[in-house]
């Protein structure tokens, strides 16, 4: 039985597709790559994001070129992000669930922070947790961290997430996931998982 439920936040409760494919267009454009849509990430996105970027150049990077584009990533993520805002039924779904519930996102701890605060619903939250170190990896070890800050058993817990990741992740602690098709990854590619997959938040707190 769900007790406490951990929500990712970029794609999932966060809407911010377009400031991801925007900032992700702008960083690659000395590059000369052709424009990508919504679609078009989602087919090459998963972490760890360098991986992605390595499908989008066909080449492995080079020394120091990861750094590069993931510095300039966010300095245009961090622009475009403001006119960004919470996924359609985030808010109803944040108050319609009656457990406790957590936030641990792969994003900037420090610019993570402000930005919940700013829609007013930290309220809702018993941890926020982004990250402190290296941005782009994956979520797993980040997850253990966050399970055992808040001091919840992984059987009582179900993760949402909108990426095969967060289901990875879900899995390394032994909680229960469910993966919304909101967010940076294909349904395809969210089903292939074997996880429940839904299209709405909504949807998404059935299965806690």
């Amino acid at each position: 039985m769900t007790k406490h439920i951990i929500w990712d936040w970029n794609g999932t409760l966060f809407h911010d597709i377009d400031a991801v494919v925007g900032a992700t267009n702008e960083v690659f454009k000395p590059y000369e790559l052709p424009i990508l849509d919504a679609d078009g990430f989602r087919a090459v996105y998963t972490r760890p994001i360098w991986l992605a970027y390595e499908r989008m150049l066909g080449r492995a990077l080079e020394d120091g070129e990861w750094e590069r584009l993931d510095d300039g990533f966010h300095e245009h993520y961090f622009r475009l992000s403001v006119a960004c805002g919470l996924a359609a039924d985030a808010l109803a779904a944040l108050q319609g669930w009656a457990g406790t519930q957590s936030l641990c996102s792969m994003a900037p701890h420090a610019h993570l922070v402000p930005l919940v605060e700013s829609f007013a619903i930290h309220q809702h939250f018993t941890r926020i947790d982004g990250l402190l170190g290296t941005t782009g990896g994956e979520k797993a070890a980040h997850m253990s961290a966050h399970l055992a800050a808040i001091g919840v058993e992984p059987a009582d817990v179900l993760v949402i997430g909108d990426s095969v990741d967060d289901g990875l992740a879900a899995r390394h602690v032994g909680a229960q996931a469910v993966l919304y098709t909101g967010g940076m990854t294909t349904r395809a590619d969210l089903q292939a998982t074997g996880l429940p997959v839904v299209d709405t938040l909504a949807d998404a707190l059935s299965y806690a």
